[in-house]
């Protein structure tokens, strides 16, 4: 029975994984899709934006 003890951690570990990696596959996409690229967008025009001096300072 020592066999079954040193195999249940690794299968829970296999289920586990494969459980996270189907929500993250799932939630791809979908109604929320547009949502989220709206907001890395918007994030994205942050620090593009903070990353560029004014034009009459000298930095």
């Amino acid at each position: 029975m020592d066999y079954v003890s040193a195999l249940v951690p690794p299968v829970v570990m296999a289920v586990f994984f494969v459980g996270v990696i189907r929500v993250i596959v799932k939630s791809q996409g979908g109604a929320n899709k547009a949502k989220e690229d709206a907001a890395v967008d918007a994030a994205l025009a942050r620090t593009q934006g903070a990353g560029q001096a004014p034009a009459g300072t000298d930095a």
